[in-house]
């Protein structure tokens, strides 16, 4: 009874899934000799042996034996072979694959495709007496590693063949025996093992196979550049280029109005609809690296207090506890946070300072840390865009010194690109607000008039970014320039693509 259904079974699949037209009447006519020796129960056991002896750890593997011993899964156990012989899908996607896989920057090897083409010659040569095979053990290995190998592409070009947060989110601890950093910051979704399982049992299987490409502008142009290169390392590394493109996080859009800023590039590029702004950043250093996201600028400071971050107190600042001269050279002050009272630098100790009942900051104005104007947007971290009070750092040829936050060379330009529509006055009074030369007559009769101001000028401190301006923090090492659209290759300044190779680098070219 159980031979029986499992036959209807197979014929189901067949009339279902296979187009038996492809198979030459004499193939299909020589495969029927070898019907009588099909037996479900050793496909089975030669599957629980294939399972058995696959010690792969990669994710999408482990998914798919979970399917196979899922109870009722492997009642139809051929995807892509019955009594007729191979489906002509088997082909067609081996075929894909041969040609796709070096085109995407990967390696042959990490699909199959050698084994598979040596089974599907064993069975369209009907070859199985002749080497000894036995057809049940072959058409079963055929059949695991081409669904094996199908899941992987898939899933992979879909969704990446690693999953970011995991890796970059376990790279470096906050110090010894604590919790690890927060890198990554952008939202990826889960991979979609039950979907590609899904359709690789359906005739929808080789458009979904086909659909699984990554649409992204920037992907495209790293594939064409991979295509057409014969430099070996430019290739190994736009192919792990192409991984970032396919984690389907926030990626910028062509014809966006936009911020980018490139960690390993150490450059920001402001695109607009017919321009591009292009800048030296200071950006993270190796210990306290600037993390990945994707926000949206929302206001700026014009001479902002920079308020000290819990992690600069306890490292830096508490070391000096009791030095007023230390706070009056660096013009720091301390507030009581419940009382809110200013206090006597003398009179506080370090222990009390990394209490974390203190606020301490620096006034704003010249020589203030952050500059004289800073980029706010919403993240998780309290880093932000900002102008610098040592413009010499911009000539280092390695900019990897701040503490996460972005140091921008040209601050003044930048404020301009996010106001686009902000007359000529306001622009003047930041100009003003930031001790730079005022442009119109009134900016000019403005000065002269208050030149002898005992303090410096204030006449604005903060504005709106609206609308809100998307900013993306990316790590590309290679990556087409904003401006001319040309592939730029830029060294891996946080070992992040060394952390990808370690990951998955059996896949990669």
């Amino acid at each position: 009874m159980r031979n029986t259904f499992l036959l209807l079974i197979c014929c189901l699949l067949a009339s279902c899934f296979f187009d038996k037209g492809s198979e030459s009447e004499e193939e299909m006519s020589a495969f029927g000799v070898f019907v009588d020796s099909l037996n479900a129960e050793r496909q089975k056991s030669c599957l629980q042996t294939l399972l058995k002896s696959d010690t792969s750890k990669y994710k999408s593997d482990k998914v798919l034996w979970s399917h196979y011993n899922t109870e009722g899964s492997m009642d139809t156990m051929l995807l892509w072979s019955d009594r007729m012989g191979v489906s002509s899908d088997a082909d067609s996607v081996l075929s894909y694959l041969r040609r796709e896989v070096p085109r995407n920057g990967l390696d042959t090897t990490a699909f199959f495709i050698t084994q598979i083409a040596e089974d599907l010659d064993v069975v369209h040569q009907l070859k199985f007496d002749s080497l000894h095979l036995d057809i049940n053990e072959v058409l079963m290995h055929l059949d695991y590693l081409l669904t094996k190998a199908y899941v992987r592409y898939t899933v992979g070009m879909h969704h990446g063949f690693m999953r970011p947060e995991q890796t970059f989110n376990h790279l470096q601890r906050k110090k010894e025996g604590e919790s690890y950093v927060r890198l990554f910051d952008f939202s990826t979704p889960e991979p979609c093992y039950p979907e590609a399982l899904k359709k690789v049992g359906t005739n929808e299987r080789l458009s979904y196979l086909k659909e699984s490409v990554p649409k992204n502008p920037t992907y495209e142009i790293l594939r064409k550049s991979f295509e057409t290169s014969t430099d070996q390392d430019f290739r190994k590394k736009v192919a792990i280029n192409m991984e970032r493109c396919r984690w389907q996080i926030k990626q910028p859009e062509e014809n966006e109005r936009m911020v980018v800023v490139n960690i390993p590039a150490q450059q920001l590029w402001a695109v607009g609809k017919d321009s591009v702004l292009n800048m030296k950043i200071c950006c993270g250093a190796t210990k306290t690296k600037t993390p990945l996201l994707n926000s949206s600028l929302s206001y700026m400071q014009i001479n902002p207090e920079w308020v000290i971050t819990t992690n600069i107190i306890k490292d830096d600042v508490s070391h000096h506890g009791g030095d007023s001269a230390y706070f009056a050279r660096h013009r720091y002050f301390i507030v009581d946070k419940a009382s809110g009272d200013t206090l006597n630098p003398a009179h506080v100790s370090g222990e009390r300072m990394r209490s974390g009942t203190l606020k301490i900051a620096q006034r704003g104005g010249a020589g203030n840390s952050l500059g004289r104007i800073v980029f706010r947007f919403p993240n998780n971290f309290s880093v932000y865009l900002h102008d610098t009070n040592n413009r010499g750092a911009f000539n280092y040829e390695r900019r990897t010194l701040s503490h996460g936050c972005v140091r921008v060379q040209k601050p003044f330009e930048l404020a301009c690109f996010l106001l686009p529509d902000a007359d000529e006055w306001v622009l003047e009074k930041i100009r003003l607000s930031m001790d730079i030369p005022p442009k119109s007559s009134r900016g000019r009769e403005y000065l002269k008039n208050h030149k002898d101001d005992p303090r410096p000028l204030r006449l604005i401190s903060y504005h709106d970014i609206s609308p809100r301006v998307p900013l993306y923090i990316v790590y590309y090492t290679a990556y087409p320039n904003p401006e001319n659209g040309q592939i730029e290759l830029w060294s891996d300044i946080y070992d992040y693509d060394k952390a990808i190779v370690r990951t998955i680098g059996k896949f990669l070219y």
